[in-house]
């Protein structure tokens, strides 16, 4: 078995899901998700037998291209944290009901499909058509499936789409570039690629842009919010929970290696940026009104942190960011399915609507408190693991910048327990509050256990992760 057969999975999926007509698909799509999921699994059982599942194909021969996916530590986790959530947000939509859900749900697993093979792509060029290809799926599922009136929804799409595209038009010229300078796009060959200290600014610059708009990272993170809110549960978990982690990935597996003395000598012009983004989006969050926007800005104030982390250079730094990408995935997509959840009852999102929640259902309050502290990183959880990890390896850079980038832990705790105490306490409200279901309360459960397992014992994902890390430090400190 190679991993070619995972994404042969999930592309055959996605027809089928489509030819099953309305009444199957969404149980088509779950099906299929699973056996994708069950493929990681096995994938990874071959990978820590040591077998290789890798695969490298001519495709075509000028320019010199190829099919080449390759599997290791770092990548066998994003596989993983992405065939683990498809099935959890695609049962979580089961509560809902959706115009033409054959296309809908054909949408979400070749949008998972293009995510995967971004993750296993070893060749530039490869890897560039994924990336492109998990564009088109999200921009159809929030434009026809999103919420509001239709204008506002295009306008925050077609936003969207215009920023992630142009971004990638730069990496594009970037591996164009180093293909003129390697002969190949071969990830092998580009390291090796004999580039002066300016040629990899500029390459360095080109990857930046594609990643930061992707991110986001201010200042190009103002798609966000707004698409956040109008995608429509399943996508707003798509894009946090799994699509951002592409660019953080890619900053460790791309960006880095091939352009490392940029890396090092603008370190903390990156680093810095990042912070900002912390500090940014954690007063932002303060101020929203809106429950799926304060998400969406308490995400940007988190996955700044990771940014900050991964371009500290250090082992601590890449470790912790990729234990937190993971936290992050499952800790967000619970966050918005909670408030998909108070949607579903309520019709709003409106923070000042909500209120007294916690009276009419007990065993939602308590799960949804679970994941609130996990979010603010409480000792115990998974998010606390990677977001420790992430401010030593600032301090090892700095101590005042990783105290800066600390105030995401006092911030978040402030406006997180706030909104909470908004959203569900008070006196009892006068819409019923129906407690949750088995779809809903079954998806719940595997989330907090995931963060809560993992907070306790995280050993699995760092001894998968680190010789992978340490390989790609390698690469960035060989000059």
């Amino acid at each position: 078995m190679d991993v070619s057969l995972l994404l042969i999975i999930l592309l055959v999926g996605a027809i089928a899901t489509f030819l099953s007509g309305d009444k199957w698909a969404s149980k088509t799509a779950l099906a299929f998700s699973l056996v994708a999921f069950a493929a990681s699994i096995l994938l990874l059982n071959l990978y820590n037998s040591g077998q290789n599942t890798g695969i490298i194909l001519p495709w075509v021969k000028s320019p010199n291209i190829y099919i080449a996916l390759n599997l290791d530590g770092l990548s066998m986790a994003l596989v993983l944290l992405t065939t683990a959530l498809t099935p959890l947000i695609i049962f979580s939509s089961f509560g809902n009901k959706y115009a033409k859900s054959k296309n809908f749900y054909a949408l979400i697993l070749f949008m998972v499909f293009a995510m995967v093979g971004t993750f296993l792509s070893a060749d530039g060029f490869l890897y560039y058509i994924f990336w492109e290809l998990s564009l088109i799926p999200i921009y159809f599922i929030a434009l026809i499936w999103g919420g509001g009136n239709i204008q506002s929804r295009r306008k925050a799409v077609v936003k969207f789409f215009i920023y992630t595209f142009a971004g990638s038009l730069f990496m594009l010229v970037s591996f164009i570039y180093l293909y003129l300078r390697a002969g190949s796009f071969l990830l092998a060959d580009l390291v090796q690629a004999d580039l002066s200290p300016r040629e990899q600014f500029w390459i360095f610059l080109g990857f930046f842009l594609a990643y930061a708009i992707k991110i986001p990272l201010i200042p190009f993170h103002t798609w966000q919010a707004k698409v956040y809110q109008k995608a429509p549960a399943v996508g707003t978990m798509l894009l946090s929970g799994i699509m951002l982690k592409m660019a953080l990935y890619s900053i460790i597996r791309w960006q880095l290696p091939i352009a490392p003395v940029a890396g090092k000598e603008f370190m903390f012009y990156f680093i810095g940026l990042s912070v900002a983004g912390v500090i940014y989006g954690s007063i932002v969050a303060l101020k929203q009104k809106d429950l799926k926007k304060l998400l969406a800005y308490s995400s940007l104030a988190h996955v700044g942190l990771i940014a900050a982390g991964i371009y500290t250079l250090t082992l601590d730094g890449l470790r912790g960011a990729v234990l937190q990408m993971i936290a992050h995935g499952f800790g967000v997509v619970g966050l918005f399915f909670a408030a998909e959840i108070i949607t579903r009852r309520y019709n709003t999102t409106k923070i000042s609507e909500m209120g007294g929640i916690r009276i009419q259902t007990p065993k939602f309050t308590s799960m949804f408190l679970i994941l609130v502290l996990a979010s603010v990183a409480l000792p115990g959880t998974f998010n606390f693991i990677g977001e420790f990890e992430l401010l030593y390896s600032l301090a090892q850079r700095n101590i005042w910048v990783a105290a800066l980038a600390g105030t995401t832990i006092i911030l978040g705790a402030f406006y997180m327990l706030r909104m909470f105490q908004k959203v569900m306490l008070g006196d009892k409200n006068e819409k019923i509050f129906a407690d949750v279901n088995f779809n809903e309360g079954f998806t719940m459960v595997i989330i907090i256990a995931v963060l809560l397992f993992f907070g306790l014992y995280p050993k699995p994902i760092v001894d998968l992760i680190t010789p992978s890390l340490e390989q790609i430090l390698a690469v960035i400190n060989r000059i």
